[in-house]
C-alpha cells in the first residue's frame, strides 16, 4: 500500500482517488483548501480528505512526509508551489498541466533531485505524446507528426457547441498562449486559434486549430528528426470563430479572470462527452513514403459505481498509469520523465491505461 497526497478535489481529483483507491494498493489523501470540494470526494477505505493551504509551507511539509508521490490536479499556477515542495521532501511528483512554462520549471527542480518529476501526465499533453512517439519510432525517417485530440460534448446545445469537462483555467490558458511546433525542420511557435482545418469522421464534421501546449516535449524530444511536428485542439465547427471574437476582438485574453467568470457562468459542465485522439504519422519506411494513423474514441461510463466523463476517465487513467508504471519500476526514479519516456505497450496494458485500450476505434 502506497501512500499518495493528491492535490487538487476538482472532478480530475475525483476520479484519481477512485482509480487509485479501487486498485486496492493506493491510499489517497486527497487536499484542498475548499471543504466543500472535499465533502464531494468519494466516500472509500482507501480515501481520505484533508483541508490544506498548499501556501502554508509547513503544512505542505507535514502533508509531504511519509508520502510515496504527490499528484497535482490543480491548475498550473500552483506548480511553483507544489512541486518544490514535493523536492524538498524528496517525494515523486507527477502532474497534469499542459502549461509551458510550469514543465520548464518541473525540468529545472529535476536536476539533482532524487525523486523522479514527471509532469504533463493527462491526455495532451500526456497519452497523446505515449502514442506519436511509438509510431514514429518505427519509421525510418519522419516527414509529418499530426497530433489532434477534442474532448467535446457527445450533444452540444450552445452556439459554442461545448460543455465544460475539465479545468477551465487550463482550457483557457491553451487558448491563449504561443504554441510550440516544428515546421520545415525548424523549432518555432505558432499563434493560438489558427489554421484551422476541417475533417470528418464516422460522419461527424470537425475543426482543429493550434492550441498550446498539447506537444508536451515531443518538439525537444523530435528535434532535427522530423520536417513537420504539431497539436490541434478538435472542436465542433464555429467553435474557434467564437473564441476568437472573444478572446482577441474582445481582448478577453488580457482578462482571463472574467473570460473563466463567464465560461463558468454560462456553460454547464456534462458526463455526456466524447474524447477523440487522432494521431497522423508520414514517413519513410522500408523504402516507401508511409502514412499510419491511430485513432480512437472513449466515451463516459460507469467506475466505482458512479458515472464519469470521458474526459476525466482519460485524463485520470494517464496519470494512475505513469504512477503506477513508477511504483513498479518501469520509469526513472529520480530526475526528469519525459511522457515519451513511457513504453506504449507497457501503457496499454495497465489496469489504468486499458481505458484506453477499451475505445471504440474510429471507423470499426
Amino acid at each position: 500500500m502506497k501512500n499518495i497526497l493528491l492535490m487538487g478535489a476538482g472532478k480530475i481529483g475525483e476520479m484519481i482517488s477512485t482509480m487509485l483507491a479501487i486498485s486496492g494498493d493506493y491510499h489517497v489523501t486527497v487536499a484542498d483548501r475548499d471543504e466543500a470540494a472535499l465533502a464531494r470526494m468519494p466516500k472509500h477505505d482507501g480515501i481520505s480528505t484533508l483541508k490544506l493551504d498548499a501556501t502554508d509551507a509547513a503544512a505542505m511539509d507535514a502533508a509531504l512526509k511519509g508520502k510515496f508521490a504527490v499528484l497535482s490536479a490543480c491548475p498550473y499556477t500552483m506548480t511553483k508551489i507544489i512541486a518544490p515542495a514535493a523536492k524538498k521532501a524528496g517525494v515523486h511528483y507527477l502532474d497534469l498541466t499542459e502549461d509551458v512554462a510550469s514543465t520548464r520549471l518541473v525540468k529545472e527542480l529535476a536536476e539533482g533531485a532524487n525523486s523522479a518529476f514527471i509532469p504533463q501526465c493527462g491526455l495532451a499533453p500526456g497519452f497523446i505524446s505515449i502514442v506519436a512517439y511509438d509510431m514514429a519510432k518505427k519509421f525510418d525517417k519522419l516527414r509529418n507528426v499530426h497530433m489532434r485530440v477534442g474532448a467535446l460534448p457527445k450533444y452540444p446545445s450552445n452556439a459554442l457547441k461545448y460543455n465544460l469537462t475539465w479545468s477551465t483555467d487550463g482550457l483557457i490558458n491553451e487558448y491563449c498562449n504561443p504554441c510550440e511546433a516544428i515546421v520545415n525542420g525548424r523549432l518555432t511557435e505558432v499563434p493560438p486559434l489558427e489554421e484551422v482545418e476541417h475533417f470528418s469522421l464516422d460522419g461527424m464534421e470537425y475543426e482543429a486549430f493550434n492550441t498550446s501546449g498539447g506537444l508536451g516535449t515531443l518538439c525537444e524530444t523530435l528535434s532535427g528528426k522530423v520536417d513537420n511536428l504539431n497539436y490541434r485542439t478538435v472542436r465542433y465547427p464555429g467553435h474557434r470563430d467564437i473564441l476568437k471574437l472573444l478572446l482577441q476582438d474582445l481582448r478577453l485574453s488580457e482578462r482571463q479572470d472574467l473570460m473563466k467568470d463567464i465560461f463558468e457562468h454560462a456553460l454547464p459542465i456534462t458526463l455526456q462527452d466524447v474524447v477523440l485522439v487522432f494521431v497522423t504519422v508520414t514517413g519513410m519506411k522500408d523504402g516507401r513514403f508511409t502514412q499510419e494513423t491511430y485513432a480512437h474514441k472513449v466515451y463516459a461510463k460507469d467506475i466505482g459505481g458512479k458515472r464519469f466523463s470521458a474526459i476525466q476517465i482519460t485524463t485520470s487513467a494517464g496519470i494512475c498509469t505513469v504512477l503506477d508504471l513508477l511504483a513498479h519500476g518501469k520509469l526513472p526514479q529520480k530526475g526528469f520523465v519525459r511522457q515519451e519516456d513511457v513504453n506504449f505497450d507497457d501503457f496499454i496494458v495497465n489496469r489504468f491505461g486499458s481505458a484506453y485500450a477499451q475505445a471504440v476505434e474510429v471507423g470499426a
